[in-house]
């Protein structure tokens, strides 16, 4: 199964677990409301359990907003491996990998439901009960669904979190949920590009652990030192940016404002800084002023 960076992102967010104080996810509250009933569904036609498929939902479809959810109604990133549907292609683990696309979510459920029902190395898991999600995310892990470590745990956290073993039992489908507060930080996109939104306090080194992407690739995507001070506020990109900035700014003009430098307009436009530099005919040596025009793509 995909590894997708952005999921792993949108995971590490709703696991913070270590404080006490800390506010649920509103995204995945909404992706919990709204797939449920299937999930419950899905439990009933095929006894996986329904607080496992919707915690692996969450994580898969970063609560339905990644790309290949938003494209391809895949919520469980499986790729093609004989599927003879439509297709949509993404790079994961490789550059252009086929993956599987549905003309909704209901379909990608089954789907999804299907591929554990075939799954030879899965079928020791239909011996558990529905209600034991303990032990179908470690049997999950183990059978090697996903490549981190810590899935099992991060399904177990999830699923105690919002409390979604209460959807084990069949009975509960429709749920009230209420307002919840937008947190600040979350998983967003730029230019096709997942990045955060660096808290008071964060560094490479505290993303990296929270994460699972090390400093180092974590200073190459943004094009920053290893021991870079973070700005509160700014973009760290978890994927390498776009050489150029989206084509919405064909022919548009940046006028820098005090204090920004090359590096912080690129990460501003999800592009990189080198870029900026050609496009304008400008040498590295260049000294930016207030008020000069930059040409973004």
């Amino acid at each position: 199964m995909r590894h997708f960076i952005r999921i792993i992102f949108l995971l590490a967010i709703s696991l913070q677990c270590h404080s006490q104080t800390m506010r649920k996810n509103a995204a995945y509250e909404r992706y919990i409301a709204q797939y449920a009933e299937i999930a419950v569904e899905q439990m009933k036609l095929h006894g996986i359990p329904a607080s496992i498929t919707l915690a692996q939902g969450l994580i898969e479809s970063g609560a339905g907003q990644s790309e290949l959810a938003r494209k391809g109604n895949n919520h469980f990133g499986i790729k093609c491996h004989g599927w003879q549907g439509r297709k949509v292609y993404h790079d994961d683990d490789l550059e252009g990998e086929c993956f599987r696309a549905y003309s909704n979510a209901r379909e990608s459920y089954e789907d999804h439901s299907q591929f554990l029902v075939n799954g030879r190395r899965y079928r020791s898991l239909f011996s558990l009960s529905t209600k034991d999600y303990k032990g179908w995310a470690r049997g999950l892990k183990a059978a090697g669904y996903a490549t981190n470590p810590t899935y099992a745990d991060a399904l177990i956290r999830i699923i105690e979190l919002y409390e979604l073993y209460k959807y084990d039992d069949g009975k509960q489908v429709k749920q009230h949920v209420e307002p919840v507060e937008e947190e600040r930080f979350g998983i967003f996109e730029r230019n096709n590009t997942p990045y955060i939104v660096v808290r008071r306090g964060e560094t490479l080194a505290t993303i990296s652990e929270m994460t699972g992407i090390s400093v180092r690739r974590l200073a190459k995507y943004n094009e920053l030192p290893k021991n870079a001070t973070l700005k509160q506020g700014s973009p760290i990109y978890l994927e390498k940016k776009p050489k150029k900035a989206s084509k919405e700014y064909k022919g548009k003009y940046h006028v820098v404002k005090a204090g920004e430098s090359f590096h912080s307009i690129a990460q501003d436009y999800a592009m990189r800084v080198e870029t900026l530099y050609k496009v304008n005919h400008l040498s590295y040596d260049y000294s930016l002023k207030e008020g000069d025009r930059l040409r973004i793509r």
